[in-house]
């Protein structure tokens, strides 16, 4: 096999990992998603907002985080697009969930970039998953929770 059909066959198997990581999600099947990662893998959230943890490191702690995951949403990943890279182990999701927020009926849409390196046996060992808080946050509180006008967000002057 040459060097080029190798990251040919590594970029589809990293490509592979991701789907499958969504299809797990969606699923609820979070005992089978953790075994799409490497034992000490990275689950990363830069914009999770107070509360939500920024970084979630290895398999117990990843399966920990995600127990909850199927009482909280009811989704459908959606309209899935890799975008090309350099390195056949990272991969550049683009996609959209669609669903509700179980606790309290609302719409979930969110739309989400993803950077995700895997290892050379196509487990995931870094995910970087941008996501938007804010939107989860509105699915997330029910109705009749008045808003905090201390809360607002001023933009410009």
């Amino acid at each position: 096999m040459t060097a080029q059909e190798d990251d040919a066959n590594r970029r589809v198997a990293a490509q592979h990992a991701v789907a499958e990581h969504l299809r797990l999600t969606a699923a609820g099947r979070t005992d089978e998603w953790v075994t799409l990662f490497a034992p000490d893998a990275v689950l990363e959230f830069p914009y999770a907002p107070d509360g939500v943890p920024r970084q979630v490191t290895g398999r117990d702690a990843l399966l920990a985080h995600m127990r909850n995951f199927p009482e909280t949403f009811d989704v459908k990943f959606v309209d899935l697009v890799f975008h090309d890279t350099v390195d056949p182990g990272l991969v550049i999701a683009e996609f959209r969930s669609t669903g509700t927020a179980l606790p309290t009926g609302k719409p979930y849409e969110q739309t989400c970039i993803s950077v995700v390196r895997t290892d050379d046996d196509a487990l995931i060992t870094h995910y970087l998953d941008y996501w938007n808080p804010l939107v989860a946050i509105e699915a997330l509180t029910p109705d009749d929770v008045p808003s905090d006008p201390d809360l607002s967000v001023t933009f410009g002057s």
